[in-house]
């Protein structure tokens, strides 16, 4: 083998200082452009971040611009609710169908729960060796490498920071952890000045409801203000449900109106003051903010368990009632600001409801000036008429009659006596008042005394006016059967769930008191029964115990509507 003998050669000597020098120069440089290149991707994640004041689209690009950041495969920003529950979470990574297999929010527990109150970053070379790690949920990606990092708005923790699965492989590097809180640190000012901006346009929206709610209000043409007041309040409040909840006077809540959804669940239900939100919030004059109201009713275990709002309705006599707004289960809970801004639409619901029983009053009285008027004009036109034809029968010579005639005078005369006593019997009803608690009040009182002997409240609905139909001798027998009724279906039916159902047309007065306890046949009821159908009787009506379409007794009693009343 030949060498060529004008090749220059090197000797195999050690590297000279000056060589390494370059090398690690070299190095060193690259390193600062690959710094300086993540730097300016986190100044472009947080001009990114900051461009949008819709929180919800700002805590998307928080969540994407720390994946895109790092070189993260997966991420996500959870927030944390003010009881450390996990309120909500944005995944990035994970497409839409992946996310519907996964299924609800992950909860505070395992690896997130201890990071939900961590105030520190948290790197992990391999999640799943972690003693924290409690499994992923069925159809959730492998997910190996791990950092997170808390939110902090204005020094309170908002939430973390996640990313998983480095895509350069191996765990996060401390440079990505700084860069990570970096981010975080933009995102809560941008989270901050989301939630202002949400707040100042909410702000708005509840000046402008309550503005048209006001001058709604002063409308004499509008029916139904209260309804008014509720559609706000869901619309601002992204409610389910907004229902209102007066006192009894025997110490027990109705749920007096109510919208949204499956409202017929529960309105009409009446149950104890004691131990409820809404009598505290009545009994302080305090509103309150709660994480759900949980009440139970019969195979609705889950009703009411959304955020809730309880707002007390004042009167000039104080508080009278209470108005809950409900959210959907697992909503984001409502905050103080919130229950500032819907305290204003409570005085608009107790101006309402004011003014709905001032029109009631207004109506009475016209009804009663009304009866007034018809009573003086049987008494000073029809009786003096009728006075005047007995008097010119009385004048006439009867007895140069022929018999047959003298037989049709004298029975004319005794019409005309008759007639004057029905009419006389007509204007005193027509001009007495009947004073004391209302018809309806008095059932309700009933409802309410027996409350407390049922595991559900008792329900009751009303179907025509029973005040306009029912006399105060009716209403003694209303009352009673009512008593009766619903004492059966807790002593001895062993009934959970009662529904009562009065009706009263021209027609018909009619109260059905429903129960799904043990059913009829219980000789223990049959003095009672025999008593419900003696009153019944009284009226011309009847009274009748029967077994219910699937299980338990439904008592039916119905009388036709006295003449007096229906008269009027």
């Amino acid at each position: 083998m030949s060498v060529d003998p004008y090749r220059i050669q090197f000797p195999d000597l050690p590297r000279s200082e000056l060589e390494r020098a370059i090398e690690e120069l070299v190095e060193k440089a690259g390193h600062v452009l690959a710094t300086q290149g993540r730097l300016r991707h986190l100044l472009a994640a947080s001009r990114a971040i900051a461009e949008d004041l819709d929180l919800s689209l700002v805590l998307m690009r928080i969540a994407q611009s720390a994946v895109d950041l790092v070189g993260a495969k997966y991420g996500a920003l959870a927030v944390i609710g003010p009881n450390g529950e996990l309120e909500e979470f944005v995944p990035v990574g994970v497409d839409q169908a992946t996310a519907e297999r996964i299924g609800s929010l992950p909860g505070a527990h395992g690896l997130l729960g201890a990071l939900a109150t961590a105030a520190r970053p948290v790197r992990l070379e391999h999640l799943t060796r972690d003693p924290r790690f409690s499994g992923f949920p069925p159809h959730h990606p492998p997910m190996d490498s791990f950092l997170g990092v808390p939110i902090r708005v204005r020094g309170e923790a908002f939430g973390n920071l996640y990313v998983t699965d480095r895509i350069a492989g191996g765990g996060f590097l401390a440079e990505d952890e700084e860069l990570l809180l970096s981010l975080a640190s933009s995102a809560g000012i941008a989270i901050d000045n989301a939630r202002l901006f949400g707040e100042t346009q909410r702000r708005q929206r509840w000046a402008i409801a309550s503005a048209e709610v006001s001058a709604a209000l002063l409308d004499e043409d509008v029916h139904e203000p209260l309804l008014m007041v509720a559609d706000a309040v869901a619309h601002l409040t992204s409610a389910a449900t907004v229902i209102v909840i007066r006192k009894t006077a025997a110490d027990a809540l109705v749920v007096e109106a109510a919208w949204g959804d499956r409202t017929e669940v529960y309105t009409g239900r009446v149950f104890p003051r004691e131990g409820t939100a809404s009598g505290r919030v009545i009994e302080s004059g305090t509103p309150l903010l709660l994480d759900g109201l949980h009440i139970q009713v019969a195979g609705d275990e889950d009703l009411f368990t959304g955020p809730a709002m309880v707002l007390p309705l004042s009167g000039a006599r104080g508080p009278y009632g209470a108005l809950v707004v409900v959210r959907p289960s697992r909503s984001r809970r409502f905050e103080e600001s919130d229950l500032d801004m819907a305290a204003d639409f409570a005085a608009h619901a107790s101006v309402a409801l004011e003014l709905r029983d001032a029109r009631r009053v207004r109506e009475r009285i016209a009804l009663l000036e009304d009866r007034s008027r018809i009573a003086r004009d049987l008494h000073d036109n029809v009786i003096q008429r009728l006075f005047a034809a007995g008097l010119s029968l009385h004048s006439l010579d009867v007895d140069a009659m022929p018999a047959p005639l003298a037989g049709r005078v004298h029975a004319v005369n005794g019409m005309l006596d008759e007639a004057i006593t029905e009419i006389r019997k007509s204007v005193f009803a027509l001009s007495t008042d009947e004073s004391g608690a209302t018809a309806r009040h008095r059932l309700l009182d009933v409802v309410g005394e027996a409350a407390g002997a049922f595991p559900v409240p008792p329900r009751i609905v009303f179907e025509g006016s029973v005040d306009e139909w029912a006399p105060p001798a009716l209403v003694d027998d209303l009352e009673a059967v009512l008593r009766e009724g619903l004492s059966n279906a807790a002593r001895h039916a062993g009934a959970s769930d009662v529904a009562v159902s009065v009706s009263a047309d021209a027609k018909e007065v009619r109260v059905i008191v429903a129960d799904d306890g043990q059913g009829p046949g219980d000789s223990a009821r049959a003095s009672g029964t025999a008593n419900l159908q003696a009153r019944a009787r009284g009226w011309g009506g009847a009274s009748v115990l029967r077994p219910g379409e699937k299980q338990g007794a439904v008592l039916e009693w119905r009388v036709p509507t006295p003449p007096r009343k229906a008269a009027s």
